[in-house]
């Protein structure tokens, strides 16, 4: 039996050959947080006031809310905490982080803080958070992500814009 040897270029043309059709070493771009079910950004407006609040609507379940007078370039950032929680507000959006001072007050409907605090509105997360269409709120080392549902991601942009 005789062994037969491919010329060079044939043999170098079957090595790139099975190059081409292995996998890509790239991996494909992260999708961003997953909606959690029944909540959602809800969107208000009324008399020179708006309100983005993550939550259910039509109840008083929310978890974190924007609020903001028309053009002002301000907004109220408020957040629901565990009883020992620092009087900090900690966000994030797409990688920006921003830590917030906050005021803090009993919360008696969940055994729990209320925290607020005064934010810009083009504080680099905000910015991010219009672009990745959402945000995570980071208490007690753990991370809470608030991704808008099919159809509901305007909603975040119309509050922007209203605010200034």
């Amino acid at each position: 039996m005789r062994l037969r040897v491919l010329p060079p270029l044939l043999a170098l043309t079957a090595t790139l050959a099975a190059c081409a059709t292995a996998p890509s070493p790239v991996a494909p771009p992260a999708a961003g947080p997953a909606p959690i079910e029944g909540y959602d950004w809800i969107f208000h407006e009324d008399d020179g006031e708006a309100r983005l609040a993550y939550g259910v609507a039509e109840s008083d379940d929310v978890r974190v809310a924007l609020d903001c007078r028309r053009g002002s370039g301000r907004l109220a950032l408020t957040a629901l905490a565990g009883p020992d929680a620092e009087p900090t507000i900690l966000i994030e959006s797409g990688g920006e982080t921003e830590r917030f001072a906050a005021a803090s007050e009993e919360d008696l409907l969940h055994d729990g803080l209320i925290l607020s605090a005064m934010a810009a509105v083009d504080a680099p997360v905000f910015q991010r958070f219009r672009r990745t269409g959402w945000l995570a709120l980071w208490q007690e080392g753990e991370r809470e992500a608030y991704a808008p549902h099919p159809g509901s991601a305007d909603r975040i942009e119309r509050f922007f814009a209203f605010c200034g």
